[in-house]
């Protein structure tokens, strides 16, 4: 991947500010393992300072007052009845040889502070990628007396079958496999996944959980890349979507069609998200975003051009927050 020209600025997030929402019999946990200020147009060439600011709705959360554009790199955990736990996107992770400054060879605390949100890794069932960019499959493993191991050694680890497909046969991100491919990152962050046992892949509409009141599945969302998947939530008539990078700012509820550098079809993407939006708005279904910064989630409604993020919806459905 090509290198931006500025870095962003890191935001400091205590502990990784865990915060709770409930949804029906479930509840999501977020924990932060980075949030960062500025340098968007790397990863979305379009969203300038000009354009972010014209969008009025995204300050003081999602934007600062230059129009810089605010990411957090975060995992979300679903606990579902049955004692069901599954760790969405797994970030960055530690001790791995990465080509941006803030991601390459990491020693962050993450660990530590899903520890303190009450989240052990031997306590999560299932882990969930939304696609195998390297932003989210990192802390699927950890580097222990010279080897990488799954970092969560109980959970069955779920990965598209397309998406594996595509990137293990040489895929590469971006329109034209301008961005290159991820080799290294399988092999730290996939692979040993497979050869400990714990790989399942599966198909973009695959069920985890479908008893009772509740109902967890994926739904397919193309366009970043060609496996991308979303996780669903429908428990006790509460609906929610953990979006994966079919969004990767809530500028794209205003401005649909900012793309990102990564995406392998940008016009799938932003169908993707057209879609979405149009099903979702008006309705109570919570919005999870990977890539959100605080507060992480909200409903969909209109706007004056398409759609814009309610946070004060998710806000009222939160059980749990860190005193910060």
């Amino acid at each position: 991947w090509v290198r931006p020209p500025r870095e962003p600025t890191m935001i400091e997030v205590p502990d990784g500010d865990p915060c709770t929402w409930k949804v029906g019999d479930c509840t999501v946990t977020r924990v932060i393992e980075m949030e960062t200020v500025g340098g968007q147009t790397w990863i979305l060439p379009q969203a300038t300072n000009e354009l972010n600011r014209s969008v009025g709705w995204l300050a003081p959360h999602f934007a600062n007052e230059k129009g810089q554009l605010k990411f957090a790199i975060q995992l979300l955990v679903v606990d579902a009845p049955g004692g069901i736990r599954i760790a969405v996107d797994t970030c960055v992770g530690n001790d791995k040889k990465r080509p941006l400054p803030h991601w390459h060879l990491r020693t962050g605390p993450f660990l530590e502070h899903l520890e303190k949100a009450g989240i052990a890794p031997d306590s999560v069932t299932h882990v969930f990628c939304t696609h195998l960019h390297t932003d989210h499959i990192g802390w699927n493993t950890r580097w222990v007396d010279g080897r990488w191991v799954p970092t969560f050694p109980k959970a069955q680890y779920l990965f598209g079958k397309q998406e594996f497909d595509y990137w293990s046969s040489g895929g590469k991100a971006g329109e034209g496999g301008s961005e290159g491919g991820i080799a290294e990152e399988l092999a730290d962050s996939v692979q040993p996944i497979i050869d400990a046992g714990l790989a399942k892949f599966v198909d973009t509409d695959h069920v985890m959980v479908d008893g009772g009141d509740t109902r967890i599945y994926l739904r397919p969302t193309p366009g970043h890349t060609p496996g991308h998947a979303s996780l669903m939530i429908e428990s006790k008539g509460e609906k929610a979507i953990i979006t994966g990078d079919c969004f990767h700012h809530p500028l794209q509820l205003t401005k649909i069609a900012v793309a990102s550098r990564a995406d392998t079809d940008r016009a799938q993407a932003a169908q993707t998200r057209q879609t979405l939006l149009g099903e979702f708005c008006g309705t109570n279904t919570l919005m999870f975003g990977t890539h959100f910064a605080r507060p992480s989630a909200g409903t969909v409604v209109t706007h004056t051009e398409n759609y814009k993020l309610h946070t004060e919806a998710a806000d009222a459905v939160v059980v749990r927050r860190s005193k910060l």
